[in-house]
């Protein structure tokens, strides 16, 4: 499995997989080829969770361009499955991470704890076009975050900070070339709904979250007659353009970082040695990351700057058991405790590269760099944590395709189940509610008191009950509905969500 990282760095940067087909055998095969299962791992490597024998692994064949699938130019899309022991099966579910971009295809290992699930469902993970063992596309391993601090609002600084994003995403599109105005949620919605075709399958059912609830919401959109159940977790505002769902980004992280995080810190002085009070820890913060401008630490894990205590902060923020590890690295660089030796992970540039495509070319993206310098100061100043960071920045140079989505409404559409926590930081419960209202038939469960980001199939009980209730017993709620949230753990518990689950499987198999 380790060759396969070699093998996937080279892939990103040649940005391959594509190969080109008759017009006449891509148009009359597309729906009649057939995946050749064959298991995923032989041996299984050390450290999946039992059962991971049963992961299936394939491909399928799809136009590099739906609107002109005759041109003969094609992709490979990677996809996975599980199937219930008993080889019988109630329905079929496709799975997605989010990101966009996530590679999906460790995903149904994930629901293996979750018998009521994978022992009445075949459930698909997938790796979506641009990105995985899918055909990639890269931006040249080329990417501005972390090299120069957003808080340093000094012009010599935002010339590298918009010039940097410029170029960014100048790499991103001439990497990519003419695969990369093809990757889109529309064309991947294509592919969706092509797979379930090649399946044999009237109907699937929808589990996704976070990115995964958007390119859910369209696949619902653009095929409402072929998706059953569909559960959306975490929820983006997916009725608004991909700039609305981001404009938010500082601020759920702000509130999580303030109202969970740093009162948590504070809680546990005695481990973290960081403050009494959740104030005191803030300003612990402030003072290492200032000190952080001046003179970079270095610890066993690497070189430690403004930038990368902050992005070691908003990892911390999606699972209340990555608290443990934000905090320790906090206080690593803050010198209060000593620095642990901990593993690097790496995540191939495709996965990226995916992200910032689909977020630029799905949606147009108002503004110029003076907009840009006044949204990091404006934002800056409200929700300083991640404020002054614009993950989409590069999209105002975007040389953008014409892609018009359709409108996500609900009408006609299946009636859905969105599970969303309160404090959910990028995601925020303010932007789900406003696709919940704008999106017809739809169903809220609201998790109280909880801030973790991918709720479902993890360690609320209730969460868990209500969406196997909907998509094995095929009861959908009459109504919205609520459900308690968990408390934050001891410090050190080592449980990790759905998602961090997923995300680590990845990384462990080198996918």
């Amino acid at each position: 499995m380790h060759r396969k990282k070699m093998a996937a760095a080279l892939a990103v940067v040649t940005a391959t997989s594509l190969f080109v087909a008759p017009p006449a055998q891509a148009q009359n095969r597309l729906a009649d080829q057939e995946i050749t299962w064959q298991k995923c791992f032989d041996p299984v490597p050390p450290g999946l969770p039992p059962g991971a024998e049963r992961l299936e692994c394939g491909s399928f064949t799809a136009p590099m361009d739906w609107n002109n699938p005759g041109n003969g130019k094609t992709i490979t899309i990677a996809v996975s499955r599980t199937v219930p022991l008993t080889g019988k099966a109630k329905t079929t579910i496709f799975t997605n991470p989010g990101g966009p971009g996530g590679e999906g295809r460790t995903l149904p290992l994930v629901y293996l704890s979750r018998p009521k699930l994978s022992e009445n469902a075949e459930i698909i993970g997938i790796d979506v076009r641009g990105t995985g063992a899918s055909s990639n596309i890269t931006c040249g391993l080329f990417d501005t975050l972390g090299s120069t601090d957003p808080r340093d609002r000094s012009k010599a600084n935002l010339d590298l900070i918009y010039s940097g994003m410029e170029l960014q995403a100048k790499f991103c599109q001439t990497k990519s070339g003419e695969f990369g105005r093809h990757v889109t949620t529309e064309q991947t919605v294509k592919d969706l709904d092509l797979l379930r075709q090649v399946l044999g399958r009237k109907k699937v059912d929808w589990l996704g979250y976070s990115g995964g609830s958007w390119m859910g919401a369209y696949y619902a959109t653009y095929f409402p007659k072929t998706l059953d159940k569909i559960v959306l977790d975490s929820n983006t505002e997916f009725t608004a353009p991909w700039q609305t769902v981001f404009g938010d980004f500082g601020m759920g992280f702000e509130r999580r970082f303030r109202v969970d995080f740093l009162p948590w810190v504070a809680k546990y002085d005695n481990v973290y040695h960081l403050g009494k009070t959740a104030e005191e820890v803030r300003q612990v913060y402030e003072r290492t990351r200032e000190k952080l401008t001046e003179q970079p630490v270095t610890l066993p894990d690497g070189t430690y700057y403004p930038v990368t205590l902050d992005v070691a902060l908003f990892r911390g923020q999606y699972s209340k058991y990555a608290f443990d590890g934000a905090a320790r690295k906090l206080a690593e660089l803050a010198g209060a405790v000593p620095p642990q030796v901990t593993a690097q992970a790496s995540y191939p540039d495709a996965q990226t590269a995916t992200l910032y495509t689909i977020l630029c070319n799905d949606t147009p993206f108002r503004g110029d760099r003076r907009y840009l310098e006044r949204d990091a100061a404006r934002d800056g100043a409200r929700w300083p944590l991640l404020g002054y960071y614009q993950f989409m920045g590069q999209c105002a140079y975007w040389d953008r395709p014409n892609v018009q989505l359709k409108q996500p409404t609900g009408i006609g559409v299946a009636p859905t189940l969105m599970v969303q926590s309160e404090r959910d930081a990028p995601t925020p419960i303010e932007g789900a509610r406003k696709a919940h209202a704008g999106f017809a038939g739809s169903r809220m469960l609201t998790v109280k008191d909880e801030g973790d980001h991918g709720i479902y199939g993890f360690d609320n009980a209730c969460v868990n009950d209500v969406v196997e209730r909907y998509l094995v017993d095929r009861v959908t709620p009459s109504g919205d509905l609520s459900c308690p949230g968990v408390p934050l753990p001891e410090p050190g518990q080592q449980q990790t969500g759905v998602l961090e689950q997923a995300r680590k499987l990845a990384v462990q198999l080198g996918w």
